[in-house]
């Protein structure tokens, strides 16, 4: 059908008080017939990812474009269409019908779409051989290995051809044995015009793929010079539920910190002023910013990577981040260079 084109696709949801972007600015471009693995621990946003991308999930914003069809366009009649004639989708816990054999949980989607009982028996028969499952047809899940169930839910994604296949952690419950027979099979459907994506954080599945996606940067081992911004009174620094790779120390100034509250409006969480650090636990934790930093007046901050400032902190290291100690009048000096 095409390529796959993602652009500055965000999803932001409400968590409490707090707002949650698992998704933030994301970018992707990835041409047909391509393997694409998304790794990343559980909560880094790749089933949110796959979500929108299937038509599940709407986005807040940013754009997705598959072949010529901009899903973020559609209205729900044609997410609906989107849905029943692109993707298929192969399931954690394959989400197979107990009481329904391998070949009718199969013909399910191609009942759905109108076709004869007798056409989609047939087609379930091909399909359950190409997937070497032609002995075990008449098999309910119940009597299927973990190995033979995720490949009775493959044969059910790819029952109407559709040319984008989605598998969230599909070798999750599988051992070692289940794993080669998933994992060939998921490389096989990976040709011509169809693309394969799938969610894992098996690294056994990476040297099959075409393309690799690293959902969570590895901020603490990335280091690079200070950056020193300055900031204009009522400048924002930094908004609650973005994600950010720098921890911020006051070098001159004070810096208001805000939480958005669910009814609208803001809570002031406290003050920072010169010598104070702030935004440590987000990219310690690869977690999405808990406050919204703003300048009270013209202020000045110096952003250090979480190695840096780890250096600066001394042997404490993670243990003073997360007690938030103090830093001594030597840690802070201002850095000769200087970048916005």
């Amino acid at each position: 059908m095409g390529d796959l084109s993602v652009q500055n696709l965000v999803v932001e949801y409400p968590s409490g008080t707090d707002k949650v972007r698992p998704i933030d600015g994301f970018d992707l471009d990835v041409a047909a017939g391509s393997l694409v693995i998304l790794m990343g621990p559980s909560g880094c946003g790749k089933t949110t990812l796959l979500s929108c991308l299937g038509g599940i999930l709407r986005p807040s914003s940013g754009a997705i474009k598959f072949g010529d069809v901009d899903l973020t366009s559609l209205d729900a009649r044609g997410l609906s269409i989107y849905r029943r004639e692109t993707v298929g989708i192969v399931f954690q816990a394959f989400n197979l019908v107990p009481s329904l054999t391998a070949a009718e949980n199969v013909m399910i989607p191609m009942l759905a779409a109108g076709m004869s009982r007798r056409a989609a028996f047939k087609k379930a028969e091909q399909l359950l051989s190409r997937v070497g499952l032609q002995d075990r047809m008449s098999h309910r899940p119940g009597d299927l290995s973990g190995g033979q169930q995720q490949r009775v839910a493959v044969a059910r994604a790819i029952a109407l051809d559709p040319p984008l296949i989605l598998a969230d952690e599909p070798t999750a419950h599988l051992d070692f044995i289940q794993v080669e027979e998933v994992l060939r099979l998921i490389r096989e459907l990976a040709s011509g015009d169809r693309m394969v994506v799938v969610a894992t954080h098996d690294s056994r599945i990476l040297p099959l793929a075409d393309r690799v996606v690293d959902l969570v940067p590895d901020f603490i081992s990335m280091d690079r010079p200070p950056d020193t911004v300055e900031l204009a009174e009522g400048e924002v620094l930094f908004e609650q539920g973005t994600m950010g790779d720098l921890i911020y120390v006051v070098s001159s100034g004070e810096l208001e910190m805000l939480r958005e509250l669910p009814g609208g409006g803001e809570e002031l969480l406290k003050v920072v002023t010169k010598g104070d650090y702030f935004g440590e636990i987000g990219p310690l934790f690869h977690l999405p910013r808990n406050a919204t930093a703003r300048a009270r007046c013209k202020a000045t901050v110096i952003g250090y990577t979480v190695q840096a400032f780890r250096e600066r902190l001394g042997t404490g290291g993670v243990r003073d981040l997360i007690e938030h100690r103090p830093l001594d009048a030597d840690d802070l000096e201002t850095p000769t260079q200087e970048s916005g």
